[in-house]
């Protein structure tokens, strides 16, 4: 939120603290390379950088929190402010990005995007649009990328600098739109993925983003720095999961992979053998996802997402001929680049006119596809397909651990009930029913100590063992105690029977003389069977009731 940035005035200080900092290292750095002082200015200097950083401040947080405000009131008040969403539609059209996913929340504000989608059908008509999206590791030369290619403005710089997922709308020559199809290219940049600062909370945020966006896109580019994109494998595998776990949203986007800072790249053969492998291994990653769903019909990765090894996969060249900040543009990143957007418009015209949709239809895409990943919220807490699998396996086994525990617990039940209804139990100490099950779950607690030290995918599963010796041990203490409750309502319920069946021999007794002394005190009279009924019914109803409010009595609790 802007409001939680620090004022203009607090961030002049910090600036002016940052350069203070700065000349006191230049001047320690003349001396001697293990100076103390030296090290503190430099950690301090880059605390300083970090709180800068933290605290930019742009349009951005301003239109997300706008986009706040006007779903806070579409939610709650009767007044509509139309005008809101109407300068985001302008500000689109005028080619400024606008944030389509909360970068610090992991939300998309659905309510606010749809809005701004209505105004932009107002403004450009319900036309036909291509949905180019963007995804890869941090620092990687997305936004270079994108930037060059079709002169856009989204943030660069080292770092974490795009946060979230950002669109911006590009018109196309209205010249070509009979030729491509559409009218406008909808551009999506995302955050680079797995940044190392935020490896203790990004996972789940990087796996709903990387599956966000290329359900999302009509093409989506992956970008590699480097040959070898095993970096990128276990987000791909992740995005394949759910596809395919989210069948109803009936999904087939195509990508494109960017191989960028590659030395050699007119090395054919050498290009050739790396294709090779990449589609080895996309294959390899969407078997086994198929087959962790039970997907008989998937083999291939082009079967889950559009994909030819021959013509979907780039190498770019270095941006920089030598090191940075002196070194010249290179002259092959531009050829590149053209190659590049060459392709794109191909894969562009080859897509079926069906798939392309209209922004109305996108509008809908982004609600369904956002709120079917909301569902899917399991599926994101792992790192790739091995984790899943892994997890399901552990659940399996944890799940017969459990029953195991309490199959004994309930056998342990029975043979209590049974001993407490025919009088064979009087009292019954709480340590009997906790040593017996406490010798059950140390033998289970060890098939699960088992299990984790000696399964082949202890590596993966040492991360959870922890919690679920805590669910066990829990399990254990819940299942002591449901135990002992059950005993002991038992136990009552039978001191209360015995009660009452040595109150019904003395009752009996009763019953006996109070009758013999009526049948007495009407001797010798002669009476008809409706004059008997007038008087035994109501010495019958006093005598139960009598017997009932003594029941009542002998049941209340001590």
């Amino acid at each position: 939120m802007f409001m939680d940035n620090l004022t203009r005035g607090e961030l002049e200080k910090l600036q002016k603290r940052y350069n203070h900092l700065w000349s006191l290292v230049l001047a320690q750095n003349q001396k001697e390379s293990g100076d103390v002082s030296l090290k503190h200015h430099q950690v301090e200097l880059e605390s300083v950088s970090k709180d800068i950083r933290d605290s930019s401040l742009g349009i951005e947080h301003l239109l997300r929190e706008v986009g706040q405000i006007y779903e806070a009131l579409e939610e709650t008040s009767s007044q509509k402010l139309s005008s809101l969403p109407e300068i985001a539609a302008d500000l689109m059209i005028s080619g400024y990005p606008l944030e389509l996913m909360d970068g610090d929340a992991s939300y998309v504000p659905l309510t606010w995007v749809a809005a701004v989608f209505d105004r932009l059908i107002k403004k450009i008509g319900d036309v036909k649009i291509f949905v180019l999206s963007v995804l890869g590791l941090q620092s990687t030369g997305k936004s270079t990328l994108l930037n060059a290619m079709f002169g856009l403005q989204f943030n660069v710089s080292a770092g974490r600098c795009t946060r979230g997922a950002y669109m911006q709308l590009l018109k196309v020559e209205k010249t070509l739109w009979e030729e491509l199809g559409f009218g406008f290219v909808l551009v999506i940049d995302t955050e680079g993925l797995r940044a190392p600062e935020l490896a203790c909370k990004s996972q789940n945020r990087d796996n709903e983003l990387a599956t966000f966006v290329i359900g999302l896109g009509n093409l989506t580019l992956i970008n590699i720095f480097g040959e070898n994109p095993s970096e990128m494998q276990d987000i791909l595998q992740i995005a394949l999961q759910a596809f395919l776990r989210m069948k109803q949203v009936n999904i087939l986007p195509s990508c494109l992979f960017v191989h960028q800072n590659v030395g050699e790249i007119t090395a054919k053969d050498q290009n050739m053998e790396g294709r090779k492998r990449l589609q080895q291994r996309l294959d390899e990653m969407a078997a086994t996802a198929a087959e962790q769903e039970q997907l008989s019909d998937i083999s291939h990765f082009s079967d889950v997402i559009r994909f030819d090894v021959n013509t979907h996969v780039h190498y770019f060249a270095h941006l920089w001929e030598g090191d940075p900040p002196m070194a010249p543009p290179n002259p092959s990143y531009s050829h590149n680049i053209q190659e590049l957007k060459r392709g794109i418009l191909l894969a562009a015209k080859k897509e079926s006119r069906g798939s392309i949709l209209k922004v109305s239809e996108v509008k809908v895409r982004i609600q369904d596809l956002w709120k079917a990943l909301l569902n899917e919220n399991f599926i994101f807490s792992f790192r790739n397909t091995r984790e899943v699998m892994v997890m399901i396996k552990l659940e399996t086994m944890y799940n017969n651990w459990t029953w195991n525990l309490r199959s004994h617990v309930l056998g342990l039940q029975n043979q209590l009930t049974n001993q407490i209804q025919n009088g064979e139990i009087q009292d019954l100490p709480r340590s009997l029913i906790e040593t017996n099950i406490a010798e059950k779950y140390e033998a289970v607690r060890q098939e699960l100590q088992t299990y984790f030290d000696d399964d082949p995918e202890n590596e993966i599963l040492i991360q959870w063992k922890g919690n679920f010796e805590n669910k066990l041990r829990n399990l254990q203490e819940a299942l002591v105690s449901e135990s002992i409750r059950k005993s002991t309502d038992l136990l009552s319920a039978r001191k209360g029977q015995d009660k009452l069946n040595k109150k019904k021999s003395e009752y009996e007794k009763e019953l006996l003389l109070r009758s013999r002394d009526v049948a007495l005190s009407y001797l010798g009279k002669e009476l008809s069977e409706e004059e008997l009924r007038e008087i035994f019914i109501p010495l019958w109803t006093k005598w139960v009731h009598e017997v009932s409010s003594n029941f009542l009595l002998w049941n209340i609790p001590n």
